[in-house]
């Protein structure tokens, strides 16, 4: 395995878990460089739970569960992973965050209020 880089490590890129047009444009238009957004639907894809080390925070959208089960993905990078990536949900309905919270996904937003949050993260965590 080869290990990240300095330069990688610095990299200021966050993960967005969503398939809504709307939504991926809203966030673009949001970020500036040097931010980069990764949109997926599939953990996976990203890659071994340590190139999940090298993302800032991640920002999932519990309203899409045909395309991925939240749930999974809240487990996989906390039971499995053992993680503590900063898990940002938005959409939903209660019983899903509801039971988000119990397998400690870390805070809660409608869409509107996630896309105003996001620039504070950005600066929370562009360290």
């Amino acid at each position: 395995m080869t290990e990240p880089t300095i330069a990688r490590r610095l990299e200021r890129r966050l993960i967005l878990m969503t398939r809504d047009p709307g939504m991926i444009r809203a966030v673009e238009a949001l970020v500036e460089p040097p931010w980069q957004i990764v949109t997926t639907t599939d953990l996976d894809a990203l890659g071994a739970w340590n190139e999940l080390l090298l993302y800032r925070f991640l920002l999932l959208d519990l309203d899409e569960v045909e395309a991925f089960d939240p749930l999974d993905v809240i487990r996989i990078l906390r039971m499995e992973y053992q993680i503590n990536l900063p898990v940002f949900c938005f959409g939903g309905d209660e019983d899903i965050q509801d039971e988000m919270r119990l397998s400690r996904a870390d805070r809660f937003f409608d869409r509107e209020e996630m896309l105003a949050r996001l620039p504070e993260f950005l600066r929370q965590y562009g360290w």
